[in-house]
């Protein structure tokens, strides 16, 4: 059949719009692409190696002999549900996972913390008792391992800490020791909440939002808009909480980082505002830094406005104690230059002599009302009535916490 040149015409203008029209579509940007971008996460990357119009119910898992990504089985997103704690005065199992170099000094765990279980991963040593398949991802890629490993056999808490003892994102309260935060943990509310980060301070608290990462990880949950919560990886969980996902999935996000092109530095930034999401479903999640504190730690300041005051008192202790310190220092200094002769001993400066008592006083007062209210919450936060009623939790005659 010979078309005419009308016809011919007619069916190229229409062939030509269907390629433009497809191309358009199969090019139309993901949610994400338009969420503002965050520690270098913005590059386009498909969501799904299947084609933009295949299912989103796959998961990744790499194939460490091919290196490349190959679908597994989708996994429901877990139903997450309030843990309970076992009576007053039971024993709780608990293990603290530690992730280490070779050259990094983890012997005040021992002194510190004889009774609990430790699972410490040397990253960096493939001969250690204890070690994740490759050293990449920071501390991501030990916690991840450890849940695949003791998966079957986990204690009642598992407690998430960095090596080193001292640290300033440790809580003020505790003198950044870590040591002196695991002690005063309360299981009990690990065992309820399912997952707690260790930190109750909101400063710093950064809001991350993840383009490129978020559809690899979790390729069939849509990107929130804000990822946020206290720093900074190190949090407990609950045997519960652990096990109300797969195990597979663990697996699946081990992969993830095994295979990443992402800098160890930026995996680990990435996962220190989705472990909060994996564990809680919640991708914000920053509780009143007063209830975590009690609740967590026994400290019951009487509520949020109370707490505040303390933080006053605090604050200004600490800015008294700065004042003296500088004063010494400066008083010091020009005593030193005197003595050799530089200053010329016969102007009168008025300088009242180092930790006067206009320095000593206020500062000695400030200390009594800070040491006061520190006492007096930790004597609520040894009451459980109180402690459950500053929280806002039900409490009847006999209960712990």
């Amino acid at each position: 059949m010979v078309l005419s040149r009308r016809a011919v015409l007619f069916l190229g203008f229409c062939f030509f719009t269907f390629v433009f029209l497809t191309a358009r579509t199969l090019r139309q940007p993901h949610a994400w692409e338009s969420v503002p971008q965050a520690i270098g996460l913005g590059e386009y990357l498909p969501s799904n190696p299947h084609g933009s119009g295949a299912s989103t119910n796959w998961s990744m898992a790499y194939n460490v002999s091919t290196g490349h990504i190959k679908p597994s089985p989708w996994v429901p997103r877990p139903n997450f549900v309030t843990g309970i704690p076992k009576p007053h005065g039971t024993k709780y199992t608990k293990r603290l996972v530690v992730p280490r170099t070779m050259e990094e000094d983890v012997a005040w765990i021992a002194e510190e913390l004889p009774d609990w279980d430790t699972a410490i991963y040397v990253a960096n040593d493939p001969s250690a008792p204890l070690h994740p398949p490759v050293n990449k991802g920071n501390e991501v890629m030990v916690y991840l391992t450890y849940v695949i490993d003791f998966y079957d056999d986990l204690p009642d808490v598992s407690v998430f800490v960095h090596a080193h003892q001292n640290a300033w994102h440790n809580e003020n309260l505790f003198g950044g020791d870590t040591a002196e935060t695991v002690r005063r943990l309360n299981l009990n509310r690990v065992i309820r909440e399912g997952y707690m980060n260790l930190r109750c301070g909101l400063r710093p608290r950064e809001e991350v939002v993840l383009a490129r990462a978020w559809s690899e990880i979790f390729p069939d949950d849509p990107v929130p808009s804000v990822l946020a919560q206290p720093c900074c990886a190190q949090f407990a969980l609950s045997k519960e909480r652990i096990r109300t996902i797969p195990r597979s999935r663990f697996v699946f996000y081990r992969d993830w980082l095994l295979q990443t092109t992402l800098s160890d530095y930026i995996t680990g930034r990435i996962w220190e505002y989705l472990w909060q999401y994996v564990f809680s479903g919640e991708p914000v999640l920053c509780p009143d830094e007063s209830v975590c504190l009690c609740d967590g730690y026994g400290f019951c300041f009487g509520g949020l406005d109370n707490f505040r005051a303390f933080q006053e008192a605090l604050e200004l202790r600490d800015e008294l104690q700065l004042e003296a310190d500088n004063f010494a220092w400066m008083s010091d200094d020009l005593e030193t230059t005197t003595n050799f002769g530089e200053l010329d001993e016969t102007l009168d400066l008025n300088i009242p002599p180092p930790g006067g008592k206009d320095h000593e006083e206020p500062l000695a007062a400030k200390t009594r009302e800070v040491e006061a209210l520190l006492e007096n919450a930790v004597a609520r936060g040894n009451d459980p009535r109180l402690r459950a009623e500053e929280v806002g939790r039900p409490w009847k005659d006999g209960d712990g916490f």
